[in-house]
């Protein structure tokens, strides 16, 4: 079967190929195109057009495409839909404004509240509640819901977010709301909050639905032209979108609750490290995807991903575990200025259109790619095997004007660029690291996206990183996270202040695993799903504090009670160095994650080369602590047999990427086609 990983971001739209059962990872081919605008979906449908062309697949044969999109992301960072409104409870209108009252940088006094997702004249709140008992306290007024629909729709509204207190508990009054709204105004959008994620903290709940219906409209836009061109011209294919949670599911799925892809592209690309960590027995791994638009960076220890349920998209917060990615506003495309005297990169970026100077499309402003050129890191002859000529004098023409203001030629400003950015990173990974409780040396970096290959290991130089990894697809990763991806369902449910003994608990958590069978056997075609995992999983907290640690808990522990406790005296301990085993345990929300495990490529090595030798396809200098280096060796990853190794400073080059060997560093073509940098 022809499996087709797909993700597009803002600058190129990547593909990653595994065409039959027996290739494993050694043998996974890939492509790259310019992402298409404005019709996003047009890179897509035609790379897969060709795609399956140059494999000889008949148009009737099955197939299985997996989609990673930042389409969902962009829209909310942007805030580029048409308006909507929000339904909630009586005396709560202000839910919105108020959010959770404390500000995010509050030793900032140029700090400012974040603007809601929609205006408080969008906001109508209407007679009900329910108690946090779950029991009904003010009935549903009915006519004073539907007055308040029409309103919103008299003042533009192009859907409606339902969300009223306590649902969690309780959805029926959000179910009879969507009974009447939907009856009442045939073909305007409404969702209510417990169809969303039914969990407490209405505030979070109130502002996942919003971004939920917000986006939906452009996402059943976006997937549904793939899905109606795979249906017209290859009736067996399968399409799947990837999960911020780092696993897929059905485009009808993702159409419905859009929601879930909002992290989905960074996501896959961590999934994608976690198998080649497994292939290649690394651990812990820092992930660094840095493409055109922004880097991110992710932790895997013991061999699972880092999953947070405290992330954000653009200025709201996403209160739903995914899989946990630090983001930092440099990439590739990233526009280099000045702010006043001060040069600064980012974290506005030339996206492909018009790109980077040294493309020639058009683009005047200097980029990280015009300064990775003129340092000698990038080849004139250019990327895509050659399709984009890179040129270096449009590179230096767009550094010269802050050069002169600056008094530095264009070859030192541009190393100072790509100095800055690394500060920027540094000052983003350091806390990061700090947080996760792990030590740079015990590390390797994972370095993958369309140009992390060139800064990875200038930043992994900074950080105190003694080894990296270079996947043999480094530019298409997150797209190769699409084929190695399961499906994968959380369901929640919120206990705190429930009276939890072990039947209870028990109770709940078969509920919960039941929910994710049965979401499994909707999402999965016959054969497909080779096993099935569950874990159980409890956010639990001492019953003074403000903040949940999440502990994962066997099938035996939740029958005991006090093992329960002593799990999560455990895990405090290990995280902060302490535990008040006398102090009460309290329990907010209980989770179940189902994983149906799909067949993914083997990650057998090749045999070792015969001879270890590689000739340098050219040498040139590179630019290295405010000098040149010259005859520098460059080398093309094709060519490399396995088991070559060389010391740096050296250039490794493929078609769709360049990786860089810095000084004080080896290289080793490792037996799958990756690369292996270590400090010398």
């Amino acid at each position: 079967m022809l499996r087709i990983g797909v993700d597009i971001g803002g600058t190129f739209t990547d593909f990653a190929i595994w065409k039959d059962e027996g290739d494993g990872y050694v043998l996974i081919g890939s492509r790259k195109a310019p992402t298409s605008r404005p019709d996003l979906s047009q890179a897509v449908t035609q790379g897969i057009a060709e795609i399956v062309a140059e494999a000889g697949v008949d148009a009737d044969a099955p197939m299985l495409v997996v989609h990673g999109t930042t389409v969902s992301t962009n829209a909310v960072i942007e805030r580029s839909q048409p308006p909507i409104a929000l339904i909630t409870t009586g005396g709560f209108r202000d839910i919105l404004g108020i959010a959770r009252l404390r500000l995010d940088k509050p030793v900032d006094l140029f700090n400012r509240r974040v603007v809601p997702l929609v205006p408080r004249e969008r906001v109508f709140a209407v007679r009900e509640r329910m108690l946090a008992s779950g029991t009904v306290d003010t009935p549903l007024d009915e006519a004073g819901l539907l007055a308040a629909a029409r309103t919103a729709v008299d003042r533009g509204a192009k859907a409606l977010a339902i969300c009223f207190l306590h649902a969690h508990r309780n959805p029926a009054h959000e179910r009879r709301a969507v009974e009447l709204i939907r009856a009442g105004f045939d073909g305007l959008e409404v969702m209510a909050s417990h169809e969303v994620w039914p969990q407490q903290s209405e505030y979070e709940r109130a502002v996942l639905t919003l971004l939920n219906v917000y986006v939906k409209p452009l996402m059943q836009d976006y997937i549904g032209a793939i899905a109606g061109f795979l249906r017209d011209r290859f009736p067996m294919a399968r399409l799947y979108i990837t999960k911020s949670n780092g696993g897929i599911m059905s485009a009808d799925e993702a159409q419905r609750l859009p929601i879930h892809t909002l992290l989905s592209g960074p996501a896959a690309g961590v999934t994608a490290a976690q198998t080649l960590g497994k292939y290649l027995g690394l651990d812990p791994i820092l992930t660094l995807d840095m493409g055109g638009t922004s880097t991110d960076v992710s932790l895997i220890d013991q061999g699972r991903p880092l999953i947070t349920g405290q992330a954000e998209v653009g200025d709201f917060p996403l209160l739903m575990p995914v899989t946990g990615v630090e983001a930092m506003g440099a990439g590739g495309g990233s526009v280099v200025w000045l702010d006043g005297g001060i040069l600064k990169v980012g974290p506005r970026s030339a996206g492909s259109k018009p790109g980077p100077a040294c493309y020639g499309a058009g683009g005047t402003e200097p980029t990280l790619t015009d300064a990775y050129l003129l340092a000698g890191y990038l080849s004139p002859a250019g990327l895509l095997g050659g399709k984009l000529k890179l040129k270096p004098e449009l590179a230096a023409n767009a550094f010269a004007p802050i050069g002169e203001k600056l008094g530095l030629d264009v070859v030192a400003l541009a190393e100072s660029a790509i100095d800055v950015a690394t500060s920027n990173m540094l000052a983003k990974i350091t806390p990061f690291l700090a947080r996760m409780g792990v030590g740079a040396s015990d590390l390797t970096l994972m370095i993958f996206g369309g140009a992390g290959g060139v800064h990875g290991p200038i930043l992994a130089d900074e950080v105190g990183i003694r080894r990296m990894v270079v996947p043999r697809l480094p530019s298409v990763f997150c797209a190769l996270g699409g084929l190695v991806s399961d499906l994968v369902h959380d369901a929640v449910r919120t206990v705190q202040g429930e009276a939890l003994d072990a039947a209870r608990l028990g109770e709940i958590y078969r509920a919960l695993e039941a929910e994710g069978l049965a979401w499994l056997d909707r999402q999965a075609h016959p054969g497909q799903v080779l096993a099935t995992e569950q874990a159980r999983l409890a956010e639990m907290r001492y019953a003074a504090q403000s903040f949940t640690i999440q502990i994962e808990l066997t099938e035996a522990l939740t029958a005991d009670g006090n093992a329960v406790n002593g799990a999560f005296h455990a895990e405090h301990e290990r995280l902060f160095g302490h535990a008040n085993r006398r102090a009460p345990v309290a329990i907010d929300t209980l989770r179940v994650r189902t994983m149906g495990r799909q067949a993914k490529p083997s990650g057998e090595p090749l045999p070792p080369s015969g001879s270890t030798e590689a000739t340098p396809l050219e040498r040139r200098r590179l630019r290295f602590g405010r000098a040149w280096v010259e005859d520098v060796p460059v080398y093309d990853w094709a060519t490399l047999p396995r088991g070559w190794s060389a010391n740096g400073p050296a250039v490794v080059q493929q078609d769709l990427a360049t990786i860089l060997v810095p000084p004080g560093y080896s290289v080793l073509h490792g037996l799958r086609g990756d690369l292996e940098l270590a400090r010398s």
